[in-house]
């Protein structure tokens, strides 16, 4: 089949579709009328070197636009390399292969190795539409996803990258399977086992639902956004890094996928062991410690579907040959005292200072996860926990998280959020569980992770008493109106932390 071509000049939209590329015509585009494009048609556009498959939106009232020209979204842009004043040729696409392919495994059929890769591949060069993509992603959730498939979609999406190739074992890293506020070990972990002498090239994503990430936290204090031959310069000289993975090409399928399976909200063991260890292999890691808080509000709540998920991981991770240990940990309730990239900086930077009023339980923990991962790489005798807290409180690991920021280019204390407010005890009693989804909401809505100071200031732990009137958590905002949208959510539905036995 020989395919049209019409040109077109090309004008930057400047509107952000989240890696997504779409293109903007107007309805009475000359183009759109011959060659017949509607809404949601998926178009070819070539620049130079460069081809991707893109949505049309089409423009029905527009003085920013001419006939002639066609917009371009920012995750088109800079797919196309587009400058100013380009000219780029449109075209009908060939359907994609993987279209068929998932339409069978909707109907029933599973994937093999040549399935998957035809899936990645076309995902990655956006020859699929969101719709496609949902479609693929629903006809895995649950368990419709097998052993043998998630092995094959986590080869497949950890070869369509960039893969590392540290030189030497082992090479550790640490995964924290999620849903629970604060819980910000992985910079302890990554500070402690760097200063044991083991090479940890940390790479973590940016939150997507969740009121902080790693990168997030971490790039309140020091630069995350490292590019490959950056990132080696760091773990070559200080042994670690903490650093932003969108920009090292590793599983960079993962990403494309996970912006359409936040939102359905899908749970599938699967597609969660693929997107984990997909990554970890590309990043060469040898050895990788699995965090995996369970509780009624976390992630994985019960003790059934953390045995399933264990299970899961292990096979898929033995299939590719590396070395894993899961750690259950309680997921009841929130880890520290903040919720928000800031808030959590604080918290890690007081357990690494050794500062008296750091938060207990994210010291214990760290300490718990570090030791289990030098265990895991064999560090010696004496114990991985009991070397972690004489790496801790030597002040070794403060040294060496230092060394690792400034290497990263430079460190930053967190700032602080310029509006406040306590939300007090309704009722006199002791405080029992929180809720981790509800006190989650009400720091995104006071502006976290992308205002780096707002979020959520615990003030009470469970178990402790509380008398009517004592503040039970703060609410950080850059801005009023930040303030109150938290605040309004917060006052309008039930209590993020339940009091017990009190009047």
């Amino acid at each position: 089949m020989t395919e049209t071509v019409h040109s077109l000049s090309l004008l930057r939209a400047g509107i952000d579709t989240y890696q997504q590329p779409v293109v903007y015509m107007r309805e009475d585009c000359d183009l759109c009328r011959a060659e017949g494009f509607s809404v949601q048609t998926q178009i070819g556009v070539t620049l130079r070197e460069r081809s991707i498959v893109a949505t049309l939106n089409v423009i029905t009232r527009a003085d920013w636009l001419s006939t002639d020209t066609a917009g371009l979204s920012d995750a088109a842009w800079q797919a196309l390399d587009a400058q100013e004043g380009d000219v780029a040729t449109f075209f009908h696409p060939e359907p994609p292969a993987a279209a068929a392919v998932i339409r069978g495994k909707v109907y029933g059929k599973r994937l093999d190795d040549a399935a998957c890769r035809t899936i990645v591949a076309d995902t990655l060069d956006h020859r699929l539409s969101d719709i496609d993509l949902a479609a693929f992603i629903t006809s895995c959730a649950g368990d419709r996803l097998d052993l043998d498939e998630t092995i094959a979609l986590t080869r497949a999406m950890k070869e369509a990258g960039q893969t590392l190739d540290w030189g030497h074992s082992p090479v550790l890293d640490k995964h924290c399977v999620g849903g629970l506020p604060g819980n910000r070990t992985t910079p302890i972990v990554v500070a402690i086992a760097a200063a044991a002498g083991f090479r940890v090239p940390k790479t973590s994503s940016r939150a997507i639902t969740s009121p902080a990430g790693t990168a997030d936290t971490m790039e309140v204090m020091t630069p995350v956004a490292l590019d490959l031959a950056a990132m080696r310069r760091v773990v070559e000289h200080e042994g670690g890094c903490l650093v932003w993975g969108g920009k090292l090409d590793l599983s960079p399928a993962d990403d494309l996928l996970i912006r359409i399976e936040r939102p359905l909200d899908f749970d599938s063991d699967g597609q969660l062991v693929a997107s984990v260890l997909s990554k970890k292999a590309a990043a060469g890691s040898s050895h990788v410690l699995i965090d995996m808080p369970v509780g009624p509000t976390a992630e994985i709540r019960s003790s059934a579907a953390a045995r399933a998920l264990s299970e899961r991981l292990r096979a898929v991770a033995d299939a590719l040959g590396l070395a894993l240990f899961v750690h259950q940990s309680d997921g009841s309730a929130p880890v520290g005292r903040g919720i928000g990239p800031a808030l959590e900086a604080c918290d890690l930077l007081a357990v690494l200072r050794r500062d008296r009023n750091a938060p207990l339980d994210l010291r214990e923990r760290a300490l718990d996860l570090a030791g289990a991962l030098l265990d895991l790489a064999g560090s010696g005798h004496r114990g991985g926990r009991s070397q972690a807290v004489e790496l801790l409180d030597s002040g070794a690991a403060e040294r060496k998280f230092a060394a690792i920021c400034e290497a990263q280019g430079g460190f930053s204390e967190p700032g602080c959020a310029p509006h406040r407010l306590p939300m007090i005890a309704t009722t006199a009693g002791r405080v029992g569980a929180w809720d981790n989804r509800r006190i989650s909401k009400i720091a995104k809505l006071a502006g976290a992770p992308n205002r780096r100071t707002a979020g959520v200031l615990l003030r009470t732990r469970p178990g402790e008493w509380v008398e009517r009137g004592d503040p039970l958590y703060e609410i950080h905002a850059e801005s009023r109106g930040e303030l109150a949208w938290a605040r309004d959510f917060a006052l309008a539905g039930p209590e993020p932390v339940a009091i017990e036995g009190g009047s």
